[in-house]
């Protein structure tokens, strides 16, 4: 598995991204510092995923940055991507690693510390631990946990943590005190009229947050 650097981890929404397009905002975030795409399409089919995604990877190709894509196993196979993320109620994380083999990145989500602590490190790389705040981007999210909710399961998760749910600049140093290795953002970036300087501002605070 390549190196993975969590700290600022974009979850594209289709919705949000809707005047930029979901490529031009992931190439201006990164621009700004975004150290890992996620293709998050609810909506899609695995053609428009695999359509999308090939997008995202030339347009993120060079830049360092890791592409991920939720879900669809097909779809992150066939885009080459570097990763895919699962949830609790998809494929399981072991069939998972096997159809993607091992060389690609698998993330995980969970939300409960009885979830983080059954995370097995030979299969998944990171877990995304939250919501630490309820957000609008995911309703049917389980309770928030606020940042001693997410130090809990982060304190018992055996791979590198990546904090989401509700997230902004300002909750850096939270998020990093708490112990997850970054922070996963959508609005914050996707809703924003300019997503470069929106990743700078981030990718500046963890900067700081951890000198």
């Amino acid at each position: 598995m390549r190196n993975l650097d969590l700290s600022l981890y974009l979850v594209l929404d289709p919705g949000l991204c809707a005047t930029l397009g979901m490529v031009e905002t992931a190439r201006a975030a990164v621009a700004g510092g975004a150290t890992v795409v996620q293709l998050r399409d609810k909506h899609a089919d695995t053609a428009r995923m695999i359509e999308t995604g090939r997008a995202l990877k030339v347009a993120l190709s060079g830049t360092g940055a890791v592409l991920i894509v939720n879900d669809d196993v097909e779809a992150a196979i066939a885009i080459g991507a570097d990763g895919l993320h699962i949830g609790q109620d998809d494929i399981d994380a072991i069939t998972a690693r096997q159809l993607i083999g091992p060389d690609m990145i698998l993330g995980l989500s969970a939300e409960t510390a009885a979830l983080a602590a059954a995370i097995d490190p030979a299969a998944v790389d990171y877990a995304g631990l939250g919501p630490v705040f309820a957000t609008a981007t995911k309703p049917d999210h389980k309770p928030a946990l606020g940042f001693e909710g997410l130090s809990r399961l982060v304190k018992v998760c055996p791979v590198p943590v990546v904090a989401i749910g509700g997230l902004k600049s300002a909750h850096v140093g939270d998020v990093l005190a708490a112990g997850a290795d970054g922070l996963a953002v959508v609005s914050a970036i996707c809703g924003t009229p300019d997503p470069q300087l929106a990743a700078r501002e981030i990718a500046e605070n963890m900067i700081k947050a951890r000198t």
